[in-house]
């Protein structure tokens, strides 16, 4: 939604595994929110602790709000939950529908739908929300794969 706690957290972690690959020079990352609540700030300092407890540095990144030319720029448009899927359907342009996906599809095993919004809770909505994220990046970067194979 305002893009400083899930997915920021999200990006962090998948830059982190695209940078491990050495990837990067193939697989650009970035992440915005639905709304611009928070344009301009950084990633909340509970999700920045909970990235750095575990390795992953946060403190670069900067919330935007969500673009309809992001469809066109990125391959995959990925939504933490089924209300910001709506939102980015609404802005997605047509032709482009196959980009927009929900985050935790690419971790079927976990059997969790969507990322919970760890804002309004405390330190550990913000762990249970890492794990997550964690487990779909991998599962992410597994699918890029497997598309570059085909």
């Amino acid at each position: 939604m305002g893009n400083i706690c899930r997915s920021p957290t999200a990006e962090g972690v998948f830059r982190h595994l695209v940078r491990q690959e050495e990837l990067e020079h193939l697989i650009q990352t970035d992440s915005a929110g639905t709304h611009a609540y928070h344009v301009g700030n950084p990633p909340d300092s509970r999700a920045q602790a909970t990235a750095e407890r575990r390795g992953i540095e946060l403190h670069d990144l900067r919330a935007r709000r969500v673009s309809v030319e992001d469809f066109d720029l990125f391959d995959y448009v990925l939504a933490m939950d089924r209300d910001n899927y709506e939102m980015l359907s609404d802005i997605c342009p047509p032709g482009y529908e196959s980009r927009l996906r929900l985050f935790m599809e690419f971790a079927p095993h976990l059997n969790i739908p969507e990322v919970p919004d760890p804002y309004y809770g405390g330190a550990s909505g913000f762990e249970r929300v890492f794990d997550m994220v964690e487990e779909a990046a991998k599962g992410l970067l597994e699918d890029i794969r497997r598309q570059q194979k085909t």
